[in-house]
């Protein structure tokens, strides 16, 4: 036995107390050994009396002795108490001076050490836990089980298991585990995904007889998938409401709804189980609209309604199918609420679009932890804020907030929102830094946000050693459409091709709208088609996001038919069908039918949203005939009227309709008067007109504001250095290219294309990469002369190099564009169809003229799309009527 000093818990170094530190007071006859005025002989007599070994107080003991073991068992009650209150207040500092006292006692107390090892894991301190574990000289079943159950439940679970091991090889005969051992190896087990091990272990619960215990079956039941799990839950004896849980549970869970319900209906009618809070939201997660309404009304007849978490599903649900009013009155009926509660409300407002109220909501949190923040920093991102995500990015590194992979991952998506190459790559190093790179969710990421931030090199370097034992669909997909966005369709459909061959692609509703959107970008209509038979035939043809997809697909392939028949036959349509539907229209440079659509969409309820109206304002560039009024009361009334504040993306078409239809003065005054610094798009917006209307005035003073600008992309740097060429200040010019260079800006040079034989034929300005080069130029060079011949004059104002002017009309004759149409022409037999080229910017005015000869002279129709619609060439007119 040991003596008990009492200054070993009475004389604790002194720590501040936490704010909510309690003062641990202790029964008045709990710890009579540990009393102050103790005589210190009597102390010193009790040391020299106790032994090492474990000591039992026989009959024959001295009334001396049975004192001492008294005092030894009040001092061992004492300290039960102490770890009650350390966990019930978290104060370690308390544990561990009952763990300092507890290694003086010479009579090894195994319950205590039990105590402290199930208090030390409730704290989350694992170390510790184990520390006074392996001071066990003879631990017993319930010490190896409290030390496998709080490993499992601070995500140590190797470590849990190898106890479990320990414990089997250790234990021998006298140490078996029990049904609560089984309970925390297989929830161990089911954490760390280790399925097969867990499956060994249900063979040692049925040769160990525990399986009837319904804990146990319980356990079993959430190591299986969902028809394993029925099995189980078949062959119990006893089942209680925990059973029926954990089986609704693991179903939802499979998306397994209709079963999942099945069940909850067959839990209702057999006696003696009633669905509790648990149930109720577990189902609500995985409720359609009916169903979840049924159940928010069992709640409330049941009395169930109060309970948080059924208040905190609610109030999910009723996010997820847009009822904000029910949100708010949920929320404000609620008696009790806690951090969770916030957290959804924050959910729910970032899934309305209301980010002022979400922000306020997480104000109201009182202890902020990682949950919060990363509902808010994922809100952000949804709703494209992707600077105050990083900002709240920042702020949770600078207060210590624990990171997650669902914080790195909505870190990296705010960088690709932002689209700052130097953000994007301080994130990344971050990332890799920390170890958090390897990490699938995260890398398919920070694949995505590489092709959103002008880091292709990169994204294809993460995508080539992506890890051949993960899943790389989701990366595929992410480069994909990485290749779509950066102006690489053919990189997209030659990697879409491998990547089917290989099996290395899931053809789901996603991948299919992207390669559907390639389809579209390329004018690959025959390729788009095919897509199109295959999402009928596998069942895609009622999601949204596939149409929407097709109907944009067939507008830029000039199949404008074919894309209003996909509208019309969509089940629902979504803010997003309708404005595909409204380009289709402004591609064909129809703004009256693109108003008649606008005025049903009115019609119908249609919220728009910011895209909608700036379509709906580039409609008016198009009509027959001038409807300035209208678009100007749209333009100011945007606010007022549908709560949409005009952004960049409005004034650049508004001030497109103004120049449209020569109003230079009024666009000019548009720009000069904007709350904000217009930037170069809207100037660039009024530069054009400028030139169609050839007003010099206005155009010089709008190239000064040009030139004043801090570019942002390669294309204010290109307008910038073309705006000095067109000067004649071929120095300045290369000074801007040059500093795009350092910065590292790529300009996507100019191209043109022919899809002719299912390939697509691309060629650049002076392009002699062709298979069939020679015939290409001789080609061109007799349609030159031809349409030199019908009236043709080269402008040579659009060539913006320092060379002579022979060598202008050279590089002229030698666009991109010519080279196509040559191309189509002569590969092209059918001659009563047209000639179809598609060009990745905007057509020069030299083109644009040579177009409207050569379909004089060849007489055929040729339909060019550029980055501004398309062209309809015949018998030398254009169908924009030179206004583009």
């Amino acid at each position: 036995m040991a003596t008990v000093n009492p200054h070993c818990f009475l004389n604790l170094p002194h720590i501040p107390p936490p704010i909510n530190r309690l003062y641990l007071p202790l029964p008045p006859s709990s710890l009579p050994s540990l009393s102050p005025h103790r005589k210190p002989e009597r102390r010193s007599s009790l040391s020299a009396s106790l032994s090492f070994s474990p000591a039992t107080v026989s009959p024959s003991s001295s009334p001396f002795e049975r004192d001492e073991a008294e005092e030894i068992e009040s001092a061992v009650d004492g300290f039960f108490y102490l770890l009650r209150l350390s966990s019930q207040h978290h104060d370690v500092e308390v544990t561990r001076a009952v763990h300092a006292s507890f290694l003086k006692l010479r009579v090894e107390k195994t319950k205590l050490g039990n105590a402290l090892i199930s208090t030390y894991l409730k704290l989350g301190f694992p170390r510790e836990a184990f520390l006074v574990f392996a001071s066990l000289s003879s631990p017993s079943v319930v010490s190896y089980t409290a030390l496998i159950s709080g490993f499992a439940r601070l995500n140590l679970e190797i470590k849990a298991l190898k106890v479990f091991f320990k414990m089997r090889s250790e234990g021998g005969v006298n140490i078996e585990p029990n049904e609560y051992t089984f309970v925390a190896v297989l929830n161990a087990c089911v954490r760390s995904c280790r399925f097969s091990l867990g499956v060994q272990i249900h063979g040692l619960i049925v040769k160990s007889g525990f399986l009837d215990s319904v804990f146990v079956g319980n356990a079993v039941m959430s190591l299986y998938s969902s028809e394993d799990a029925v099995k189980v839950f078949d062959g119990m004896t006893q089942r209680d409401v925990a059973s029926w849980n954990t089986l609704i549970s693991c179903l939802v869970k499979e998306g397994l709804f209709d079963r999942a319900f099945e069940f909850f209906c067959e839990m209702n009618r057999v006696g003696g189980v009633e669905a509790d809070g648990f149930t109720v939201s577990t189902l609500l997660s995985g409720s359609d609209s009916m169903r979840g309404r049924e159940l928010h009304g069992r709640a409330v007849r049941v009395g169930l309604r109060q309970e948080l978490s059924v208040s905190n599903s609610l109030i999910g649900f009723y996010a997820k199918y847009g009822d904000v009013k029910k949100v708010e009155t949920l929320y404000e009926m609620m008696s009790v609420r806690d951090g969770f509660t916030l957290t959804e409300m924050i959910a729910a407002y970032m899934a309305f679009g209301m980010v002022d109220s979400a922000v306020e909501m997480f104000e109201k949190i009182p202890e902020k932890n990682t949950i919060s923040y990363n509902a808010l920093m994922a809100g952000f991102c949804r709703n494209g804020y992707g600077l105050k995500a990083l900002k709240l990015f920042t702020e949770m590194l600078l207060r210590g907030v624990e990171l997650t992979d669902f914080s790195l991952t909505s870190a990296v998506d705010a960088c690709g929102l932002v689209a700052k190459k130097k953000v994007s790559e301080q994130v990344h190093g971050f990332c890799i830094k920390f170890g958090f790179a390897s990490n699938p969710c995260i890398q398919t990421a920070l694949l995505d946000m590489c092709t959103r931030c002008e880091r292709m090199t990169d994204a294809e370097e993460i995508f080539e050693q992506w890890p051949s034992n993960l899943d790389s669909s989701k990366a595929t997909t992410s480069i994909l459409g990485g290749y779509s966005r950066n102006g690489l369709p053919e990189k997209a459909l030659s990697l879409f091709h491998r990547t089917l061959r290989e099996e290395k692609l899931v053809l789901d509703e996603v991948s299919l709208s992207l390669i559907v959107a390639v389809c579209g970008t390329l004018g690959f209509v025959e390729m788009g088609d095919q897509i199109h038979g295959y999402a009928l035939k596998g069942g895609y043809s009622s999601d949204v996001g596939l149409g929407n997809s097709l109907i944009s697909m067939y507008s830029k392939c000039c199949q404008f038919s074919d894309a209003i028949k996909v509208f019309n036959t969509m089940r629902e349509h979504d803010v997003v069908s309708w404005n595909s539907l409204l380009s289709c229209y402004i591609l064909q440079r129809n703004g009256d039918e693109a108003l008649t659509l606008w005025m049903r969409m009115n019609k119908e309820g249609v919220k728009p949203d910011t895209i909608t109206l700036a379509l709906v304002i580039s409609a008016y560039r198009f009509t027959e005939s001038d409807m300035i009024g209208t678009c100007r009361d749209l333009f100011l009334s945007m606010e007022t009227t549908y709560g949409i504040l005009p952004t960049t993306e409005h004034y650049t078409a508004y001030v497109r309709v103004l120049g449209h239809w020569g109003l230079l003065e009024e666009a000019e005054e548009t720009v000069t008067s904007m709350p904000f610094q217009p930037e170069v798009s809207v100037l660039r917006a009024l530069l054009d007109s400028c030139r169609v209307h050839s007003n010099t005035s206005i155009a010089k003073r709008v190239a000064k504001l040009v030139l004043s600008t801090e570019p942002d992309n390669p294309s204010d740097y290109i307008l910038k250095s073309n705006i000095y060429s067109a000067s004649g200040l071929w120095h300045r010019s290369e000074t801007i290219r040059e500093e795009m260079r350092e910065r590292g800006y790529r300009k996507h040079p100019s191209r043109s294309w022919i899809i002719h034989g299912n390939m697509i034929h691309s060629f650049h300005a002076r392009d002699t990469s062709h298979p069939q080069e020679k015939d290409i130029y001789s080609g061109l060079e007799i349609l030159v002369m031809e349409c030199l011949k019908a009236g043709y004059e080269p402008d040579t104002e659009f060539v913006l190099q320092e060379v002579d002017e022979l060598m202008k009309k050279s590089f002229l004759f030698h666009h991109s564009a010519k080279l196509a149409v040559t191309y189509g022409i002569l590969t092209s037999k059918n001659r009563g169809k047209p000639v179809r080229v598609v060009k990745n910017v905007t057509v020069c005015g030299d083109c644009h003229e040579f177009y409207k000869y050569v379909s004089v002279v060849v007489k055929r129709e040729i339909v060019l799309r550029d980055s501004s619609g398309f062209h309809r060439f015949v018998n030398g007119k254009c169908s924009c009527k030179d206004l583009w």
